[in-house]
């Protein structure tokens, strides 16, 4: 059986933060599962991630932290990568869409799309900040939700309600970097045609009766309302340039080239692999079955906008994209009852799990109560109880009793079957049956089901141990003896092979402790499992499979989790400043000497080794000016260009690392932060300030 080919991609992970367990739950251990599952059934799988770069929420972060957009998403990238390593979840490509050739392929796919008719270009209003002197892209707006009421909905989607917004739409909007109130100014944009792609949609979503009914639900929600155009560029400078000389300093909106990441992580795979073209054996073989896992914040984008953008595009390329097959979403994994969140302090530290927490018995615990249909969440009881009472107690506890009883009385070697009397027949049948019945559950994406009925084969395995009492044939026929120990040594193989998507190391360490050869992620999900031990094999030395965790251990857990809260809590509401002390009284006559000014900003960049100076041209409306500035841990130099500032003109000139600096730009600082002054309304360079 087997042979397919699969193409898996989970949901592009955004590099402006770590990812922790409810991302895990929703997209990516599932994913893991389903692709570990299928090359051991035999099919040609590749399963394609990277991380989502681009967008306003960077740019935001990185000038926080005072680095470019560039070393913030490298950080991230790194850092993400590194907790799929401890968990266990292993991609065949993990890219970034920050990278050159998925900016070529990014502008291929725009410009066939607007080829064929479907991106159209309007002159819109759009928020302007007079304070930051710029347009204000979606995520810099905050304000309120003009559907349920949330005050700080973002100016693209309410955190609350999930409805995808317009920033016009917000109520008492905000610009996110100053606080101020922004006005409104026209601007041109390029526009997806939703609308127009509306009924080819409607028509390949009514094919996927096999989806599950929240994915289909949530489409069908969207189509009620209507699909309008939705813009698909930006003012700003960090991102996928639009590809036209008209729309010079805009980028491509970010939910438009992101799932085009998946195209460029499997072309940077195909050539990593020094086989360019191999990519096109999977995205252009209508043969192929794309499966995309996500979470359901994702579901407009991989099942109306994405496919969309596919559909646009094929009519003008004769290499044709293939639609995913299935978009298994899941819904949202909490913590304790809540949503995640660092902010608030309700987050678990992943270092510290990994360092005290067995990784198998995270991903057991994260499947068993995976956010299929329905909200689910982490606690740290159910955390101890799947631990202790199923892998320790059922899972553990057989492979332990079996194999430390063939080592002490079989010495080592697995018995002959000798005379199978139904009982042992019976389990037989069930272990080879299994097989079969997982793949039924995995196959649908039911992956609690499966995980469930690999825990009740484990139940069956302890009351036949249980029932054939060995300790006690071992005294009066050791020939039934050794055909119960004989059974049950299969039926430990086949758990080692059914485990092995769920607990790779896991599975791998019985695997090993049963003398199998090779590698159990090697084994044939169909064959291996009913492969009969001939007897005589020696095994391994037997080792616990999980420890138990302690109930004291998890009472802490709990407290350092509402304890982190608390402090979280008090540290908002009390949030304390260091002002800076006044400085020496002056006279207005004394003021009166500076001679402050509006300036533009025409150029910046780095002043070479030097972390914290910038080089800025600026346009005083009559001259223009070179200033040295130390701004640069708080600006990436590309946001500045265009920004409007206030200098103190007349200073005399100074060299700062053998740079002639002629005048001074204003900024206010508290703390660690820097913001620079600007004028509050549009007016032009050279303007006196007074």
């Amino acid at each position: 059986m087997g042979s397919k080919k699969i193409l898996v991609t989970s949901a592009l992970p955004y590099a402006n933060g770590a990812i922790h367990f409810g991302h895990i739950a929703g997209a990516y251990l599932p994913a893991d599962i389903f692709v570990r599952y299928k090359r051991m059934r035999g099919d040609d799988v590749i399963y394609i991630c990277g991380t989502d770069d681009h967008g306003v929420a960077i740019t935001i972060s990185a000038a926080q932290a005072g680095v470019s957009p560039q070393e913030h998403v490298n950080h991230y990238h790194k850092v993400i990568k590194e907790i799929f390593d401890k968990m266990n979840i292993r991609f065949d490509n993990f890219s970034g869409t920050s990278r050159k050739h998925h900016y070529r392929i990014s502008q291929q796919f725009f410009l066939d799309i607007d080829k064929a008719g479907y991106i159209t270009q309007k002159e819109t209003t759009q928020l302007y900040c007079l304070t930051c002197n710029m347009f204000l892209a979606d995520r810099y707006v905050i304000g309120t939700c003009p559907y349920c009421g949330f005050e700080e909905a973002r100016g693209d989607e309410c955190g609350r309600c999930g409805k995808w917004l317009d920033p016009l739409t917000i109520k008492d909007a905000r610009c996110k970097v100053c606080g101020n109130t922004p006005t409104t100014r026209g601007a041109k944009n390029w526009y997806l045609a939703l609308d127009k792609l509306e009924p080819g949609l409607k028509e390949w979503i009514s094919t996927k009766t096999h989806w599950k009914e929240n994915v289909v639900n949530f489409v069908n929600g969207w189509f009620a309302e209507g699909l309008r155009e939705r813009a698909i560029t930006r003012h700003m400078s960090w991102g996928v340039p639009v590809p036209l000389p008209e729309a010079e300093g805009q980028v491509l909106y970010v939910w438009f080239d992101a799932p085009i990441g998946y195209i460029s992580s499997t072309v940077e795979w195909a050539q990593n692999k020094g086989e360019p073209d191999l990519w096109r054996k999977y995205w252009n073989d209508p043969e192929t079955r794309m499966v995309h896992f996500i979470g359901k914040d994702n579901i407009p984008f991989h099942c109306i906008v994405f496919p969309g953008m596919i559909m646009a595009r094929n009519k003008v390329n004769d290499e044709k994209i293939i639609l995913p097959e299935n978009v298994p979403a899941n819904e949202f994994y909490n913590l304790e009852g809540r949503q995640f969140s660092k902010s608030d302090g309700w987050i678990i530290d992943l270092e510290d799990f990994f360092a005290n927490y067995h990784v198998d018995s995270l991903r057991y615990a994260l499947c068993a109560d995976m956010p299929e249909k329905k909200d689910s969440e982490f606690n740290w009881r159910g955390f101890m109880l799947h631990n202790n009472s199923e892998l320790a107690d059922i899972f553990g506890n057989l492979a332990n009793r079996v194999l430390t009883f063939v080592s002490k009385n079989f010495d080592g070697k697995v018995p002959f079957l000798k005379n199978p009397d139904p009982a042992d027949r019976e389990l037989l049948e069930a272990l080879e049956a299994a097989p079969a019945k997982l793949d039924e559950l995995l196959d649908s994406f039911e992956f609690r089901k499966a995980i469930f009925e690999f825990m009740e084969l484990c139940r069956i395995g302890n009351r036949y141990f249980d029932a054939k009492a060995p300790w006690t044939t071992l005294k009066t026929d050791k020939d039934a003896c050794g055909t119960t120990m004989h059974v049950t040594l299969r039926l430990l193989k086949s758990l080692s092979v059914l485990c092995a998507p769920f607990m790779p190391s896991t599975a791998e360490r019985l695997w090993e402790m049963l003398g199998c050869k090779g590698k159990v992620e090697d084994a044939k999900w169909f064959e291996d499992p009913k492969k009969p031990f001939q007897g005589g094999e020696p095994i391994g030395r037997p080792s616990i499979l999980f420890t138990k965790v302690d109930e004291v251990k998890i009472d802490q857990e709990v407290t350092k989790l509402q304890r982190w809260a608390e402090e979280a809590k008090q540290a908002k509401e009390s949030q304390t400043y260091h002002f800076e002390p006044l400085g020496e009284q002056i006279t207005i006559n004394d003021f009166a000497k500076v001679d402050l000014r509006v300036a533009q900003i025409i150029s910046a960049e780095r002043v070479p080794k030097a972390d914290k100076l910038l080089l800025l041209e600026v346009d005083l409306g009559f001259e223009k000016r070179r200033i040295v500035a130390g701004i640069a841990k708080n600006y990436d130099p590309k946001t500045l260009v265009g920004r409007k500032i206030i200098m103190a003109a007349n200073l005399a000139p100074a060299k700062i690392r053998g740079i002639e600096s002629n005048g001074m730009l204003l900024a206010a600082t508290l703390d660690d932060a820097l913001t620079l002054v600007a004028p509050s309304e549009d007016i032009h360079p050279g303007a006196k300030i007074s």
